[in-house]
């Protein structure tokens, strides 16, 4: 198992690579490329090293693939890397490799990889677990658990997260979900001990040489130190929507063209939050395409929708579905 290190570099907002003082200075050289965007130089240097088994430089071609940045973007490659660096105990790499699965329809294969990332507080990783466990697929239903894995997500910062978050204040019951919230404090605890047992297990032992311990490895954590995530909003899964009971739409009006009615909403998600949370939908009918939000399970719902959204020179109706 590889020697673990605190990060010495944080992920690149940019190109949502993350590494730390790496484990050679090629490694490190090919890093310095990337973040001159050198894309192509930083491949070139890392593949190599990649080869020869060098868990940083796998995890960072597996991004450069995933990415499509100096190579082009190849989810099999991808995944071929993370699983390389993930067998090596590159806790990042897991994290990423679940997600790549999960995104290439091997749902079922990527749940291990993503039940143990959500386990460790990864917040992508608990947004597709959260998905699960409320549609009871690969993950048994428990809407408890889904709202606070969810909300454990948003908190984290993970914008889609945020917004399947207010669908679930629709869908899920008060009771259920103020049972989720006063499952936080005990997952919090969950996740700081799963990470100290990760950085124990990978921590080198006292028969190892001591070069050996000197060597660093990125994506990993020291006891203490916080996790640190990659914000790929893009590699969550998408695969795995929440069925909304859409039996109530708020419209918003009808246009001639299509064009019409989709600006409205661009412009509408901009101004309200309410608005964000919500589901569009664009029905035609003859030469008509009307703007409406979903999905609401009561009209209640819809009804406190129109009044965030309704002003002077915004109508909003309630319709039944």
């Amino acid at each position: 198992m590889r020697p673990m290190t605190i990060f010495a570099r944080t992920c690149l907002s940019t190109a949502l690579l993350c590494a730390a003082v790496p484990t050679h200075a090629d490694v490190k050289s090919g890093v310095d490329a990337w973040e001159t965007g050198q894309y192509q130089t930083a491949v070139a240097t890392w593949r190599p090293l990649a080869i020869a088994g060098d868990p940083d430089a796998q995890f960072n071609l597996g991004q450069a693939y995933k990415l499509g940045r100096g190579v082009p973007a190849d989810l099999v490659q991808a995944e071929i890397w993370f699983r390389r660096a993930a067998d090596q105990g590159h806790l990042q790499a897991e994290d990423n490799l679940g997600l790549v699965l999960f995104t290439a329809g091997q749902r079922a294969a990527a749940m291990r990889y993503i039940i143990r990332a959500a386990a460790r507080g990864e917040p992508r990783a608990q947004y597709v677990l959260g998905t699960a466990h409320f549609n009871g697929d690969l993950a048994d239903r428990d809407m408890a658990l889904a709202y606070a894995l969810t909300k454990r997500a948003s908190d984290a910062g993970l914008a889609v997260a945020s917004a399947r978050l207010a669908q679930l204040d629709q869908l899920v019951s008060l009771d259920e979900r103020q049972r989720g919230l006063a499952l936080l404090p005990d997952l919090e605890k969950s996740e700081q001990r799963t990470r100290l047992a990760a950085a124990t297990d990978a921590m080198p032992q006292p028969s190892q040489p001591a070069a050996s311990r000197a060597l660093p490895a990125a994506g990993r954590v020291m006891p203490g130190t916080r996790y640190a995530v990659p914000p790929i909003v893009a590699a969550v899964p998408k695969s795995a929507p929440v069925p909304a009971a859409d039996n109530w739409r708020a419209q918003l009006g009808a246009f001639s063209t299509e064009a019409r009615a989709r600006a409205l909403w661009a412009a509408l998600t901009k101004q309200h939050p309410a608005v964000r949370a919500a589901k569009p939908h664009l029905v035609k009918a003859a030469a008509i395409t009307r703007l409406q939000a979903g999905n609401f399970t009561a009209r209640s719902d819809a009804e406190a929708f129109c009044s965030k959204v309704k002003s002077a020179s915004q109508p909003c109706v309630v319709l039944a579905k």
